[in-house]
């Protein structure tokens, strides 16, 4: 199963951005959408996909934190 997970863009170089994803940095194919330094993206196998706004990236963050931290008490 895949996973589409969002970050925000740190830098842009050509049709690559380093994306932080909650602190781990990780590069993206960015040829599919138009962004810049700051905007937030929705990233699925190595491209970003499709580009969110703040809130919606930030309420999905703390979504995937929440069941992360679920999953790791059911431990």
């Amino acid at each position: 199963m895949c996973l589409a997970v969002p970050g925000k863009i740190v830098s842009i170089e050509g049709k690559d951005a380093q994306i932080d994803f909650g602190g781990v940095m990780r590069e993206a194919n960015i040829s599919m959408v138009q962004v810049g330094v700051g905007d937030y993206v929705i990233v699925h196998a190595g491209f970003a996909i499709q580009v969110i706004d703040e809130d919606e990236a930030k309420e999905t963050i703390q979504l995937w934190e929440e069941m992360l931290a679920h999953a790791s008490q059911a431990d």
